[in-house]
């Protein structure tokens, strides 16, 4: 069996992942698609705006429908900061032997793979499928070779799809009084305005169709 893994805040989730994961799916012949939101982000300046529950509960919503794609708690679940490389380990242990898992991360996080807890374990044990993104450049993989031995060999490049969607330019849209109908899938949207989240002065910045 072929796993995919695609990690996140998605604080929201929104149309740009789920077309990532059906676009590599298909192009690498993967039986699946695993979502996995973060609980506690270690390596980024901000916490996540919306609770791990919204978070986690957008995830299920916008992958309802689709037998190819499932959803873990484990990050949120685990206690303590999220770290990928204990994820993927739970998941090998779990998961039937001889699945090959790969990790599906944006250029951007290649480049800080080398900051990441026990990056040598990781390319070990899963593909690094590398998706490209607006704005950022595919890292020198030879020159990491001298911190993560091996890597060069373990991520798969895609230059493709150009997804220009961020889960930051959604709350900013919102924060504005700007409808993101288009941007997330209409459930995610619904489950924004029901429970008012990226909102600002008491208002609700989704609009109901």
């Amino acid at each position: 069996m072929k796993l995919g893994v695609l990690g996140g805040t998605f604080d929201p989730v929104h149309n740009g992942h789920l077309i990532i994961a059906e676009d590599v799916k298909r192009s690498l012949g993967l039986d699946s698609i695993l979502f996995v939101p973060a609980g506690q982000p270690w390596l980024r300046a901000y916490k996540p705006v919306a609770s791990a529950k919204d978070r986690l509960e957008m995830v299920r919503l916008a992958t309802a429908g689709k037998p190819y794609f499932d959803v873990s708690s484990v990050e949120i679940e685990r206690p303590g900061p999220s770290y990928m490389q204990e994820t993927i380990a739970d998941l090998k242990r779990k998961r039937k032997a001889g699945t090959e898992i790969y990790l599906i991360l944006g250029w951007d996080s290649i480049a800080t793979l080398t900051k990441w807890k026990e990056p040598q374990k990781l390319v070990e044990m899963c593909h690094l499928v590398a998706v490209h993104r607006p704005g950022y450049a595919l890292p020198d993989l030879l020159a990491m070779e001298e911190t993560v031995p091996g890597i060069s060999r373990r991520v798969i490049v895609m230059e493709k799809p150009e997804i220009d969607i961020s889960a930051s330019s959604i709350r900013e849209k919102i924060g504005k009084g700007l409808p993101v109908d288009t941007l997330v899938p209409k459930s995610v949207a619904d489950y924004i305005r029901e429970h008012r989240l990226y909102r600002q002065g008491g208002k609700i910045w989704i609009k109901k169709k």
